[in-house]
């Protein structure tokens, strides 16, 4: 799908096809499952979800291994085993979090959320300023999204429409609610409009996108990591605030919503390989704010500054 198609999909019959059972049947159970059990089982039931995938997936788990290894050298093997163990635990809740995300009414989703510092959002807002809310891929992404909107902050998020047409028109609609809205993930021109609009965008720069408008600087103890520039290209030309952001669950279950200050001013936006660097130090802030909560499953550490010894660190 192009940017040029991309829009709120409507609903037609053709989405009733025999075809498309199975993702009504399984987004349906999950529904009924997420609205029916009450949070404490929930929590129970996706942390035991992520359990069984962890003896089911050696190979996400040897990736989960292998980025704490680059990125924690310091740690032992057992504290990185049991590290890897607690994160696929949070993998499996993160399934329960979508549903919840997705299905439970605001009433119900407020409960869960602690508003911990989200004044200078405000703040920004009220100047008529737009946002660029960089947060992380948090296992629990889905809920910090839609957290922001039920507190009264909604915003745009970069997005990739699924293949299946069912599964995005649920999709589409779960990541729209409370005033949230979604702009095609390559529409760069929509993304600094909304900015200079005044509104927020969520962006994430924590992940290794390939040699493409990227440069490589230091993130944890990693000297050289593919790091996007897409944060300076986006602050230098919409003259927005840069606000950290994050909505990780605490010990009582809840997800403390967070983002607490501008870092625009010392920004070096000119310098695509200071901001960068800049910026990873932020995204490590996020990171260790809730380290297991993180998506160590993909391969952060992936590309290297020689496109040929892509995927060695993995080896």
């Amino acid at each position: 799908m192009s940017k040029d198609t991309f829009g709120k999909p409507k609903f037609t019959l053709s989405l009733l096809h025999p075809k498309h059972w199975g993702v009504w049947i399984g987004f349906g159970l999950l529904a009924l499952t997420v609205n029916l059990l009450p949070y404490p089982m929930l929590l129970k039931l996706g942390r035991g979800i992520g359990t069984i995938g962890l003896k089911a997936a050696k190979s996400r788990a040897k990736i989960a291994r292998r980025n704490l290894e680059l990125a924690f050298p310091d740690k032992s093997v057992q504290e990185i085993d049991s590290f890897v163990i607690e994160n696929f635990k949070n993998t499996g809740m993160a399934l329960i979090e979508t549903g919840i995300t997705w299905f439970w009414p605001t009433w119900r989703f407020k409960r869960i959320l602690v508003a911990k510092d989200i004044e200078e959002v405000k703040r920004q807002s009220e100047q008529g300023k737009g946002v660029l809310l960089c947060c992380v891929h948090a296992l629990n992404l889905e809920i910090t999204a839609r957290a922001f909107g039920v507190l009264g902050l909604p915003g745009y998020g970069a997005y990739r429409p699924h293949s299946n047409p069912a599964y995005e028109f649920i999709q589409y609609r779960g990541r729209t609610r409370n005033g949230n809205q979604l702009i095609y993930r390559t529409d760069l021109k929509k993304m600094i409009r909304v900015l200079r609009q005044g509104h927020r965008l969520f962006y994430l720069p924590d992940q290794d996108y390939g040699h493409n408008k990227s440069v490589f600087v230091p993130f944890f103890a990693v000297e050289q990591t593919c790091t996007t520039t897409g944060t300076s290209i986006l602050a230098y030309t919409s003259k927005c605030a840069i606000i950290p952001g994050s909505g990780f669950r605490n010990i009582d279950g809840k997800y403390e919503i967070i983002a607490d200050k501008n870092i625009e001013p010392d920004y070096p936006k000119k310098d695509e390989v200071a901001a960068a660097a800049y910026m990873n130090t932020f995204v490590e802030e996020i990171i260790l704010r809730a380290p297991e909560q993180w998506m160590w499953l993909h391969k952060r550490f992936k590309s290297l500054p020689d496109h040929n010894l892509t995927n060695s660190r993995y080896h």
